[in-house]
């Protein structure tokens, strides 16, 4: 069975979300990668309160491509520490899981 996996991650540049959106869909790395934003972070990076306005990319893929996504985001991202975390699809509707599937299938 299946095992599908929406990895997060965020960058301070618009267009840097654009990019890793583009090269994860079209290397079939993520079925769908949606970008949110402008957000505001607030996060604590060596011993100081940061407050930075990024966009956040949500990255729809299978838990067997999250080495090769997360080796991808960092090729391309800006930061030292990027955000990359992986969270489980427990449950979505019938053909939605079938369109992951279809479009992560390898060509």
């Amino acid at each position: 069975m299946d095992q599908f996996i929406q990895i997060i991650t965020t960058t301070d540049d618009e267009g840097l979300a654009g990019k890793i959106a583009d090269t994860l869909v079209e290397k079939r790395l993520a079925a769908c990668v949606q970008i949110l934003g402008p957000i505001t972070s607030v996060y604590r990076w060596k011993g100081k309160t940061e407050k930075a306005r990024e966009w956040q990319c949500l990255v729809k893929t299978s838990l067997d491509r999250y080495d090769e996504v997360e080796a991808a985001i960092k090729a391309i991202h800006s930061y030292e520490t990027p955000e990359i975390i992986a969270l489980p699809i427990t449950a979505g509707s019938r053909e939605y899981l079938g369109w992951l599937r279809d479009e992560l299938a390898v060509a």
